[in-house]
């Protein structure tokens, strides 16, 4: 195990498209097994998908980063174990994390003045692959260089740089990150853990005040973590100035140190290879220079400063330096649906069940409508993820490598990682489901990497921001645009504005605007489905959805600023539903904005063809689900809205030649994969069993099949009687 980092490419070459050049494997390039449905199609038809220069495509900016780790992620060395007491696991997943420590493992993520390379987009492009290898080493990784380190390099100063930076980076000082707690999960500022300000030994005091302050689900606490960051509310002469870090040491020669309490949170759904527990603190004392001070200070005799005036302004920009949390488990739960879509899809490719219309050959299950429908539109969503992703390590890196540290672009990308973090965990949950049950019996085996996968994912959805919440802030900030663009406005054009939308919202429950476009649509079936082919009319329809459900929940709450705070907060609560689908909308909307974009950056036309297809059944998919409110609001006619399923049944045909190369262009092989079914040996059994019946027919010692009797026996009696 000798890898380190990779240099950065020269030119628009990446070490990555030779790793793609690869990926395809045999069994993706040659189509094991083709099924009698393929039998009819030319062979330009079935391989004319680039699927190297796809894969650079997809890798994007940081190709070279994914390549190296796509490349630790396949040493069985890293490999996630199967059926190891969870003691074990947890000290085989910190003797990992130190072998990527010695390989320099987040050192790009550092500035040159700290011996790093300025590249925060690179270092989690490479932690998203991470995740194919053992998820629980890619989370003890983001807790120790994504949150501990992070902590120390954004809230913090030169000073604590130098005495704790190299250390951490090292795992000499293996960290905690302490936000968390039993009673304040997503809600940061109101966390109950206290650091008081003692003047007389220039100290802070740290402490649990009650049972429910206690810290909670903390990565390296039952046992690594030598010391801690941990957010407190900070109080000094009388004054509560709101949630900050402190550094906090916890053991010292592996004890534990007076005043903290320390308990093992235990087995767990899934990650068990890290070691989560609990942390209260008793008067535990820290020196003030401990106190990280980036965004706020206090001096020798207790006086408060910061940079940022404001408290609600200061305390959104400190946790906005942490955001990497978010847009990594995007791109890692991304990453994790991209293997089980390879897994099922090249099971699916060789698996058969069931005589096809000869009686003999059996049919491939990725040949069955009802599979290609279960798969096909995850792996449409998983490409518009991808592509969207990439803009979202774009802007993470414009913001922390400093070409673009802006308040409003830190804010741009708080709301973006917020709207893409749920949207990914969610696909790669119900992606990794899907794709267990469409193996079968097989996906359901530890070897085969679903279940695993899906117990290791399945708290993606509820840390580093609770899904529901994120799409909360998501929608808050939504609100929050369409009132500044009613700003420009006077109070009578603003008036008018509103009887104008709400006259809008009125009509659309009306009868008229769904009869007047049946009307039009009467004349030609096939134009309207050559319509919903269209992207601008696919972009319309999603950008009405998110647009119209941001106005309309507007609207219900205009008179939430003139009401008692009591019942405008009982207003609000009664469209959380509402915020929530809007926010989802908007999503969705950046989504196909980002597919269309991605498709902007395909040279070769074969291959954008393909991805035009997939674009479309993403689009109309998305539609589909909402379907009823298409129809219900006027924007789709009955005539249009049953076309749909069968304009998607066709693009899933159309998608089917190309699904083992659409899997492949992710860039992962077998090495990373790990599951026996996708390793080819389906398709011997296949040939093994065919070759077996094949030999068996044309034997003499084969016994006569009973149905064959039983009909000619029928077919005599039939005869009998027309005698």
């Amino acid at each position: 195990m000798t890898t380190t980092i990779p240099p950065v490419p020269s030119g628009e070459t990446s070490d990555g498209a030779d790793l793609a050049a690869n990926s395809a494997g045999p069994i993706a390039a040659d189509h094991v097994n083709a099924s009698p449905a393929e039998s009819h199609l030319h062979v330009d038809d079935i391989h004319h998908i680039d699927v190297p220069g796809l894969t650079q495509i997809l890798d994007g900016r940081w190709a070279h980063m994914r390549a190296w780790g796509r490349e630790i992620s396949a040493d069985p060395a890293f490999a996630r174990p199967i059926d190891m007491p969870r003691e074990e696991h947890r000290e085989l997943t910190l003797a990992r994390l130190k072998e990527l420590a010695k390989r320099n493992w987040s050192a790009q993520m550092l500035p040159g003045s700290l011996g790093g390379m300025n590249d925060p987009g690179g270092n989690l492009a490479a932690f998203e692959e991470l995740v194919a290898s053992d998820p629980s080493l890619q989370i003890k990784a983001g807790v120790q260089f994504g949150l501990f380190a992070s902590a120390i390099l954004h809230l913090g100063t030169e000073e604590h740089h130098s005495r704790w930076l190299a250390k951490t980076m090292s795992l000499e000082i293996p960290g905690i990150y302490a936000m968390t707690e039993i009673g304040h999960g997503s809600d940061v500022s109101a966390v109950g853990t206290t650091a008081v300000y003692d003047e007389e030994a220039e100290e802070f005091v740290i402490t649990t005040p009650f049972r429910a302050a206690t810290k909670e689900y903390l990565g390296n606490a039952a046992l690594h973590g030598h010391a801690a960051v941990v957010f407190a509310q900070l109080i000094t002469r009388g004054v509560n100035h709101g949630v900050h870090c402190f550094f906090v040491p916890i053991r010292e020669d592996g004890k534990v140190l007076p005043g903290i309490t320390i308990e093992d949170d235990g087995e767990k759904g899934g990650l068990n290879g890290i070691d989560n527990g609990r942390i209260a603190f008793d008067h535990v004392r820290v020196p003030r220079t401990n106190l990280l001070n980036r965004y706020g200070d206090v001096a020798a005799d207790g006086t408060y400063s910061s940079p940022i005036p404001s408290p609600g302004r200061r305390f959104f920009t400190m946790l906005t330096t942490l955001v990497q949390g978010r847009v990594s488990l995007s791109g890692a739960a991304i990453s994790a649906a991209e293997l089980a879509l390879g897994i099922a899809i090249t099971y699916g490719s060789q698996r058969r069940q069931f005589a096809d219309f000869t009686g003999v050959n059996e049919v491939v299950l990725l040949d069955y409508q009802l599979h290609q429908h279960r798969l096909f539109p995850l792996l449409a969503r998983t490409y518009a993820a991808a592509f969207a992703q990439e803009d979202l390590l774009h802007a993470y890196h414009e913001v922390f490598s400093g070409e673009g540290d802006t308040d409003e672009n830190r804010e741009d990308l708080e709301t973006m990682a917020a709207a893409l973090k749920p949207n990914s965990t969610w696909l790669a949950l119900e992606t990794i489901q899907t794709a267990r049950e469409a193996c079968g019996g097989a996906g359901y085996m530890a070897e085969n990497r679903l279940v695993g996968l899906h117990d290791d994912l399945d708290v993606y959805a509820t840390f580093e921001g609770d899904n529901h919440v994120l799409l909360q802030l998501v929608g808050k900030r939504l609100l929050g645009e369409y009132a500044k663009s009613l700003k420009g406005m006077d109070a009578g054009d603003v008036t008018k504005f509103i009887a104008s939308r709400a006259e809008a919202f009125s009509t659309r429950h009306t009868p008229w605007r769904r009869l007047l476009q049946s009307a039009a649509d009467l004349g030609s079936v096939r134009r309207t489905a050559a319509s919903l082919r269209d992207p601008e009319l696919q972009l319309e329809l999603l950008s009405t959805r998110a647009e119209s459900m941001v106005e309309e929940l507007s609207l219900n709450l205009r008179q939430a600023p003139n009401m008692p705070k009591e019942d405008a907060a009982a207003l609000v609560n009664s469209h959380q539903l509402e915020l929530i689908e809007a926010a989802k909308a908007h999503v969705d909307l950046i989504l196909l904005t980002a597919f269309n974009q991605g498709l902007e950056k395909i040279g070769d036309d074969a291959t954008k063809a393909v991805l035009v297809r997939l674009r479309d059944l993403f689009a109309l998919t998305t539609i589909e689900e909402n379907l009823s409110w298409y129809v219900i609001n006027g924007h789709l006619s009955l005539g249009r809205a049953r076309t749909l399923r069968d304009y998607i049944n066709r693009l899933l045909t159309k998608i089917r030649p190309h699904a083992l190369d659409l899997v492949a262009a992710f860039g992962y092989t077998q090495e990373h994969w790990r599951a026996p079914i996708s390793s080819g040996l389906e398709a011997e059994r296949q040939a093994q069993a065919a070759e077996y019946y094949r030999r068996h027919r044309a034997s003499n010692e084969a016994p006569i099949d009973e149905k064959i009797l039983y009909k000619r026996d029928l077919a005599e009696k039939a005869a009998s009687r027309a005698d």
